[in-house]
């Protein structure tokens, strides 16, 4: 055997050059310049060889015979292997005499193969074997990061940034495409795990340095012990290679500015980095030079509920699916574990082989304590906290503040003298804390565990030595013990969270449990029994929650001088008024205080009070006792008639919140002059019973200044309201409001820009909404009666139309001059057939509606199926033949038995291929579209179900798993190969039955020139539903009519106007360079959660750029203005231009009267108002 690199022996080249045209293999041998790719400028060889004789002995003369040459060719670019296996013939002993190598005689093969590839790999400078991490739930991730890597950038520093917070899976994602990619790069490196490496350690830092100059380089560097050295060698070898670098777990600054400098990167190279701060990246010297790099951001949330239980089987049972007996115990590990990876892979592994009961025994373990391993790893977040506030502040939320309001939270920890809203930037920058769509605070329940055991460690086993008390069954032993010191900053507890055999026999507590807790700030003590005076209750306290509390009223001698927020939901209280104001109760509390009662105000540092629920409460009033208030919350208070006119004293007030108090008779007159009020909330209340004299609702704005006026119902007219100007917020949800009876003036609400008309009677958008200058949110979900919206405000952004009994809208009109909107709607689930329309985005009409002139633009002429009408024989709704428009593309289908005899290129098939020839015209580019047709049908019930069942498990993702590969609809791919142009299309669901055994699909592509010309090699192909078939299809090209130019409309200039087809703005859609999806459900956000398969319509290629972004939809394109409206929309209709339109928008306005539409409502989660209850 004979191991040799370099130059090949003489009669290799000459057998490669003999047998090469029969070869599989690539030409090797050729000069290296043309294989030396034009960015890489090296001065190595491509190509390493490795020559192996076997079979030859080399203590003597060469055997008789043909001996087997192995030719192993090495590119030192991609390294990536070819094997020749030769068989060769020497002609005479010279040939390889000259040959030197080791003699297998005797030894066995095994042992020199070992050798070979140590050696090889020893050449290559990479390790023999890069463990791949097991990887669930990370495909889109992989296909992110695959598509960002072979994006062919030249950009000097190319980096993408992995986010998460710690065991989310940074690493393993890192990794995994490291050990994919690598070899594609001139050099690469993997720097793991940096921050433990240089916590604590003095040269941490100086070992990460060296490790990556002796990767980068392939040599060994000279030891220094100076980083700035290290750091200018790393920056000249960065510059003139190709590298691949990933720096995993950086936590600080100085760490990036070390290991990557300031001076840029070769062209193509690729930079990842993992942390857990969100900034970090952008905050290095890299970005302080003029060529600022490029980052792209990649942030991990976890795994879903079936992801979760896949790895968790993974790891507990060797198999993907939980073992017979242990299905609930998976369940609940899935469900505390939250999709963090890393605690399920931890959990699984401790449970391997265990039985049932060792299962149940961990889960009740969890509840009391995290793993050490996964609070380890997210304790690192912790740590790198900047300061010792932000610390204080994560300890505090993680105890008492998941879920609650940020700007209630805020406030109370403010009083507690905590920086709150730069620390809650840091903690959301870290991925420790996060917002919730209602504006609450939200964190994994692993990381609020972590938090908790940071206050745990205090005292392990005496609970009363610590800084808070979260645990109630903790907090219950303490205040009966009386163990309460004051180093306790907070505690809570609430009767009904602890078990009944824990507590036994109802316990009342006693007030004076509290009297030792001086430094209590945070307490809260739901349905607690409570006895003795509550003078005994510590004095700086900040925020008091007392749910279920059972006396009539506030105690009086309850210390609430430095209290902010008070919340009494759901107890007794029966009134405020007057309370405050009895002279004999004041005197008796400023003798337990004096310098409390200055000014006479007992609350005066209140700002956040919470009545909600409070049944027996009848009226609201002495608001001068609360001059500091900012908000007031008294929800489904069933009980309450009046709120006080005093309440125009709480000046500083900014949020109201009324709902569901249908007893209230009375508003105060003055509301109006609170000129800070940003929300005002009255959802479900009635109104209608008011005995003022009073005929008509008036809503006077010309004094007001709330900025949210919600619910008021329509029956509402006894009652006059005073608006402020400065209205922001307005919602007018669930009152009976139908379109007659809106309030119709609107025009100097100024300020406003969310408006709710949500489970309303309406039929249309009343025409007042056109006068509000800066509306920004429209909402009109679950509206059963609404038929359209027309011209809605210019200013709109979002638009809510959802229904969950489907969408009954038919027609939605826009200005052209509309800015960007964001659409929230299920229209696409309405199956319901008949003609309806959303300009811009689908237009469905009859087909007997259309007009000629659009038919025969189309080539769509001399055709039985255009005078049917219906689709078959019955001429139900739901089989009426009916016009699709959207993305530029026209469809129709109907029964037929053969293909139509006019196309004239035609496939047996799903699949066609043809090159675009010249027309006959002296034009030679003049293609105006393409007409494409398949016949169809369905499969056999055993052939159409069986594929399905066979291949893939019953498993909850078997749904999804069959609509990647089969969709519910159709898809046709239009891939033009000379330009490298694809258009995947799905076609809009249109709920039309079809009896017959074959039906057609007939399609119109409006191409332009730079999308199609003559010349062009085009491929279409149609993926079918499974229980289809597609037997034949078919192509004709439409070229202009020379005789037609003349004409003076365009009659298709209408359908060209629209914004989002092919040749204008398919941004949103578009998936990699060139190739776009279709589908127009990427415009509506709900029908991204709910289906999460829709950028996986194509098996090699990523979801959509930004799929979890907003989608902006434009109905009109701005660059076609002349085309608008410039033709007949159909059969019957009169032509329509924009200056008329906005001339009937303007007399509607005048008239108070609204013809609304709109085909598609907003999804579930649009309605749920921000509330903003305290509750510790």
């Amino acid at each position: 055997m004979h191991v040799n690199s370099g130059k090949p022996p003489s009669f290799v080249p000459s057998f490669l050059n003999r047998n090469v045209e029969n070869s599989m293999y690539p030409v090797l041998y050729q000069p290296l310049s043309s294989n030396i790719h034009a960015n890489h400028h090296l001065s190595q060889p491509r190509y390493c060889w490795f020559i192996i004789l076997y079979h030859r002995c080399f203590s003597s003369c060469p055997p008789v015979g043909r001996h087997y040459v192995v030719i192993l060719t090495l590119n030192r670019y991609t390294k990536s292997w070819d094997l020749h296996l030769l068989l060769h013939q020497p002609k005479n002993h010279n040939e390889v005499s000259n040959l030197k190598g080791k003699d297998i005689k005797g030894r066995l093969d095994t042992m020199f193969i070992e050798e070979i590839v140590k050696y090889i790999h020893r050449r290559l400078h990479v390790p023999l074997r890069i463990s791949q991490p097991l990887l669930i739930g990370m495909e889109y991730h992989i296909h992110f990061v695959t598509s960002w890597l072979n994006d062919r950038s030249s950009h000097t520093a190319d980096i993408l940034t992995i986010l998460g917070i710690g065991g989310i899976g940074k690493t393993s994602l890192a990794k995994h495409v490291y050990g994919l990619y690598s070899h594609e790069f001139q050099t690469s490196s993997f720097i793991e795990d940096i921050a433990r490496k240089c916590d604590g350690k003095f040269n941490g830092l100086l070992d990460l340095q060296n490790q990556l100059c002796n990767d980068i380089s392939k040599t060994s560097a000279i030891r220094v012990h100076d980083m700035a050295i290290y750091t200018t060698q790393i920056e000249h070898a960065l510059a003139c290679k190709r590298v691949f670098l990933v720096l995993d777990d950086i936590t600080t600054l100085d760490q990036l500015d070390a290991l990557l400098g300031s001076k840029g990167f070769h062209r193509g190279s690729k930079i990842i980095i993992t942390t857990r701060n969100r900034w970090l990246t952008e905050s290095c010297a890299l970005f302080k030079t003029n060529i600022k790099p490029k980052n792209e951001r990649l942030l991990l949330f976890g795994l879903d509920e079936i992801q979760s239980q896949q790895l968790l089987c993974l790891h507990a049972f060797m198999c993907n699916y939980p073992k017979e007996g242990y299905e609930e115990m998976s369940y609940k590990l899935v469900k505390y574990c939250q999709g963090h990876p890393l605690s399920l892979a931890v959990l699984g592994k401790s449970l391997y082989n265990r039985d049932v009961a060792y299962w149940k025994g961990c889960l009740e373990g969890l509840n009391k304590k995290t793993s050490s391993h996964v609070n380890n790893v997210l304790r690192m977040s912790f740590d790198s906290l900047p300061s010792n506030n932000d610390k204080e502040l994560f300890k505090h939320i993680a105890c008492f503040f998941v879920g609650i309001d940020r700007d209630v939270s805020e406030t109370i920890l403010m009083a507690c003298d905590i920086i709150t809203r730069s620390g809650i930037m840091n903690l959301i920058d870290r991925y420790l804390l996060s917002i919730g769509l209602n504006n609450e605070l939200k964190m994994h329940q692993l990381v609020q565990e972590m938090g908790r055991f940071e206050v745990h460690q205090e005292s392990f086993d005496k609970p009363w030595k610590r800084s808070r008390i979260w645990c109630h069954n903790e907090s219950f032993r303490v205040l009966k013990q009386k163990k309460g010191k004051r180093n306790v900053l907070g505690l809570s507890l609430d009767m009904r969270m602890l078990e009944k055999e824990n507590l036994g026999a109802p316990f009342d507590l006693k007030t004076d449990a509290l009297s030792n807790m001086d430094s209590l700030m945070l307490l809260q003590m739901n349905y607690v029994h409570m006895n003795g005076s509550y003078e005994n209750f510590p004095n700086e306290l900040r925020g008091l929650c007392m749910h279920g509390f059972r006396l009539k009223c506030i105690p009086l001698e309850l210390p609430m001088m430095n209290l902010v927020a008070l919340d009494m939901s759901y107890s007794y209280i029966e009134s405020f008024v007057g309370y405050y104001s009895n002279t004999h109760r004041l005197e008796k509390r400023q003798k337990l205080d004096g310098s409390y009662l200055k000014d006479n105000k007992l609350l005066g540092s209140l700002k956040i009070l919470n009545l909600s629920f409070c049944k027996q409460l009848h009226s609201l009033g002495d608001f001068d006792q609360f001059p500091a208030l900012e908000r007031l919350i008294v929800r489904n208070c069933i009980g309450l008639v009046e709120v006080g006119e005093s309440i125009e004293k709480c000046v500083e007030l900014v949020f109201i919140d009324l709902s569901n108090c249908k007893k209230l008779e009375k508003l105060p007159r003055n509301i109006g002059m609170l000129k800070n009020v940003k929300t005002l909330l009255l959802d479900g209340c009635n109104l209608s019973d008011s005995q003022t004299e009073d005929r008509d609702m008036v809503i006077n704005i010309r004094t007001s200044s709330s900025s949210f006026m919600g619910a008021i119902a329509s029956d509402f007219k006894l009652f006059t309201i005073s608006l402020p100007r400065s209205l922001v917020r307005l919602s007018l949800v669930n009152n009976n409001l139908s379109t007659d009876c809106f309030p119709m003036n609107f025009s100097c609400l100024s300020m406003l820009k969310e408006l709710y008309l949500d489970y309303n009677p309406i039929n249309s958008m009343p025409s007042c909404m056109r006068t509000i200058p800066r509306l920004e949110i429209l909402s009109m979900a679950n509206c059963k009666k609404l038929k359209s919206v027309k011209h809605p405000p210019r200013t709109l952004s979002r638009l809510l139309l959802f229904s969950r009994l489907g969408s009954f809208v038919r027609k939605v009109e826009f200005d052209p001059e509309m800015s960007p909107l964001e659409v929230t709607s299920n229209w696409w689930l309405d199956f319901t057939p008949g003609s309806c329309e959303i300009e811009g985005m689908i237009k469905i009409q009859a087909m007997v509606s259309v007009e000629e002139k659009v038919l025969r633009s189309l080539g769509w002429i001399n055709e039985d199926f255009l005078n049917k009408g219906c689709v078959g024989t019955n001429p139900s709704e739901s089989k009426v033949q009916r016009m699709f428009y959207e993305f530029g593309i026209f469809s129709t289908k109907y029964e037929v038995e053969e293909m139509p005899r006019w196309f004239k290129y035609r496939s047996l098939g799903p699949s066609i291929s043809f090159t675009i020839p010249s027309s006959s015209s002296s034009s030679p580019n003049n293609l105006t579209g393409l007409n494409f047709c398949y016949l169809h049908t369905l499969k056999p019930p055993d052939e159409s179900l069986l594929f399905p069942h066979d291949q893939f498990p019953s498993t909850p993702m078997i749904s999804s798993v069959v609509h990647d590969m089969f969709p519910s609809t159709p898809i046709t791919t239009i891939h033009n190969i000379t330009k490298n142009h694809t258009w995947i299309y799905e076609r809009h669901l249109d709920g039309v039955i079809v009896d017959g055994k074959c039906w057609v699909m007939l399609s119109h592509w409006m191409f332009r020139m730079n999308e199609m010309e003559a010349g062009d090699h085009v491929t279409i192909t149609v993926t079918a539903p499974y229980d289809e078939l597609v037997k034949e299809c078919g192509v004709s090209l439409v070229y202009e009519d020379e005789e037609e130019e003349e004409e003076e409309e365009d009659a298709l200039g209408y359908y060209k106007s629209w914004n989002h087809i092919i040749g204008g703005d398919l941004s949103q859609f578009q998936t990699t360079t060139g190739q776009y999806i279709l589908q127009n459900r990427r415009f509506f956000e709900f029908a991204i959660y709910l289906f999460p398969y829709l950028g996986k319509l194509i098996p090699d290629g990523p979801r959509y750029q930004g799929h979890k972004e907003v989608s902006w939809f434009r109905a009109f394109s701005q660059r076609n203005p002349d085309l608008i409206g410039s033709t007949h929309v159909g059969k019957g209709e009169s032509s329509r231009s924009h200056p008329s339109r906005e001339t009937a928008c303007e007399r509607e306005e005048f008239t108070g009267r609204a013809t609304c539409a709109l085909n598609g409502l907003i999804k579930l989660t649009c309605q749920s108002h921000v509330r903003a209850d305290y509750a510790l």
